[in-house]
């Protein structure tokens, strides 16, 4: 049986570890289209009142480590950067949902500045979290659903994973 899954329980922040913590990292996901990227005019502006990252959506970035390390708890949606805090505001309908299916689906993202990545891995949110509150470690499962190995390789401009 298929059933749908909304996109604000994936962590669109997905993280894309680097093999250097200290590198600036550009890009965002598009397909399905995540948070931020919704925000921007080539999400349509979905999400309004999300401030500075309507304008650079690739610019959501956090440290690496995601969950021993990375962003704060109740700044996981920015990465940690306050000109995005808009961002880790958070209701249950504060935000353009986006329904994908159970089982295997095709995450893409659009690099405007690649740089070597350690690994590419993605998080869900446990069943009952509350969609009320800014998101926390608490919230996740905290094994990724899907990860990929790239070992400190530079990807193209286009990365599209499937799991």
């Amino acid at each position: 049986m298929k059933s749908s899954l909304l996109m604000t329980s994936i962590l669109l922040f997905s993280t894309a570890s680097l093999a250097e913590s200290n590198l600036a990292r550009h890009g965002y996901i598009d397909n399905p289209p995540s948070r931020a990227f919704l925000c921007s005019s080539m999400g349509k502006n979905l999400n309004t009142g999300c401030g500075a990252v309507q304008y650079e959506p690739q610019s959501v970035e956090g440290p690496k480590g995601f969950p021993e390390g990375g962003p704060q708890d109740g700044k996981i949606a920015s990465g940690g950067n306050n000109n995005f805090s808009q961002l880790n505001e958070q209701t249950k309908d504060r935000w353009h949902k986006v329904n994908i299916q159970s089982g295997k689906n095709e995450f893409s993202w659009s690099l405007t500045a690649p740089h070597r990545t350690t690994s590419w891995q993605f998080f869900i949110t446990k069943q009952g979290w509350d969609p009320n509150t800014p998101l926390t470690r608490d919230d996740f499962e905290l094994k990724p659903f899907c990860e990929r190995q790239d070992n400190g390789s530079t990807p193209t401009n286009r990365v599209q994973i499937n799991c």
